[in-house]
């Protein structure tokens, strides 16, 4: 950024996991941020005191149009959203309304007050289950299995149409399966009850969990158990503060995968994690999950080229070690969570 006077950005969910990496990204790069959040699933404790924040939720345009006007909003970064696959199986309304009818609201209210720029938080899961063996590429055609990938996809398509019809642009980035935690303990993923591996895996360590399920190993990969690529969560920050520099320095919208290209299997992870950590997780064998693909491995080329992003923390000795640090470092938060 060029520009002497910081660019003021609204971050939805940035009391979340991902949403409080990217705050501390943003403030990095140098951008003036503000933070709506119901705080759900997210936690005050997450993003820094002195930050404007607002309690609500962006089902609540009065709110919506109030925070832009009072912080001078430029754009959009929008985290705010529901992530369970398996509850999305079963609770599909509660999906379609959190985060398709509610990021409509919110796509609304940035073009009704002249927002232009807009970064959104996706998913591989729009992918469903590919075929191949090989990385998805951003060409890999859409066909979610279950619908929060349904429900995310719907909101790219609305960004879109959007961007056809009104000065807009937006960067949507399709995540794989983030994990980790900020490498200086400032932040990670705090909600209980979480469903992801690593975090689990983290929690049986701390001794919130008698043991960890892998849920199928009857997949057809090489070892019957499903496949991931796992990305850092400040590597996935990272890739959202160059979305917002490529916006803001006049680049087209752009939809981009998140990954390292690399898959890792379930009984793989937790061997790196038992391997790491010297200690064993207590692994039983479950049932599959309800809309759970056997393999999801990302082709990032083009948000390489595209957007010049480099990973720092790929390694995953490192993603465990960051993980199980933050999860020791929750002990200590007295406003942290209890695990249910």
């Amino acid at each position: 950024m060029t520009d002497t006077t910081p660019r003021s950005i609204l971050v939805t969910g940035g009391a979340g996991y991902i949403g409080s990496h990217a705050v501390l990204a943003l403030l990095a790069a140098g951008y003036a941020v503000s933070v709506i959040d119901n705080l759900s699933t997210g936690f005050r404790f997450a993003i820094p005191t002195d930050m404007p924040f607002y309690e609500g939720d962006i089902a609540d345009r009065a709110l919506l149009d109030r925070i832009i006007a009072e912080r001078g909003i430029e754009a959009i970064m929008h985290f705010a959203g529901s992530i369970v696959v398996p509850e999305s199986v079963t609770d599909p309304l509660k999906y379609y309304g959190n985060n398709t009818v509610n990021s409509r609201t919110l796509i609304e209210a940035a073009v009704q007050n002249g927002i232009s720029r807009f970064v959104f938080s996706s998913t591989a899961a729009v992918y469903g289950e590919p075929d191949g063996d090989g990385p998805i590429l951003e060409s890999t055609p859409t066909a979610p299995i279950n619908p929060y990938g349904a429900s995310k996809l719907m909101t790219e398509w609305m960004l879109r149409d959007v961007a056809h019809a009104h000065d807009f642009t937006y960067v949507a980035l399709r995540y794989f399966n983030v994990a980790g935690a900020d490498p200086e303990g400032r932040t990670g993923q705090s909600t209980a009850g979480a469903t992801h591996l690593i975090k689990v895996a983290s929690e049986v360590l701390a001794g919130k969990r008698d043991g960890i399920a892998v849920f199928g190993t009857d997949y057809p990969t090489p070892d019957g158990t499903a496949v991931r690529d796992y990305i850092h969560v400040s590597d996935l920050a990272a890739a959202h503060v160059l979305a917002l520099d490529h916006l803001f320095a006049g680049g087209a919208s752009l939809v981009a995968n998140c990954g390292y290209g690399q898959g890792f299997s379930v009984s793989e992870v937790l061997d790196a994690v038992e391997d790491t950590t010297g200690r064993s997780v207590n692994r039983r064998i479950a049932e599959r999950r309800a809309g759970d693909p056997p393999m999801l491995v990302a082709d990032s080329a083009l948000i390489r080229s595209t957007l010049g992003w480099e990973p720092q923390w790929r390694d995953m000795g490192l993603i465990i070690q960051h993980a199980v640090a933050w999860e020791g470092k929750l002990r200590t938060l007295t406003n942290g969570p209890e695990v249910q």
